[in-house]
């Protein structure tokens, strides 16, 4: 997102849908755009929240953050289809 400097818009394909997601991941990486491609573990099962002027429908999991370190996106060990379910 051009007006912020640490939100980030993802567009998330889950197999049947897409959403949009909101990250705060702007200044955690050097270019968000090296995660196009990637799988990663959202949470889904929240209302959608407007930040910025912008809805986000849902957050991406990350392993770090709260300990004061880099996060890092919690990732399936190999290819799964898109909108797997954790669990």
């Amino acid at each position: 997102m051009a007006k912020s400097d640490k939100l980030v818009r993802l567009r998330v394909d889950f197999g049947d849908h897409k959403r949009a997601i909101l990250s705060g991941m702007k200044k955690e990486r050097e270019d968000p755009r090296e995660l196009v491609g990637r799988q990663a573990l959202f949470v889904v099962n929240l209302e959608p929240r407007k930040i910025m002027g912008e809805v986000s429908e849902g957050m991406l999991f990350d392993i770090g953050y709260t300990d004061g370190i880099l996060p890092a996106m919690a990732q399936p060990e190999r290819q799964v289809p898109n909108g797997s379910r954790a669990g």
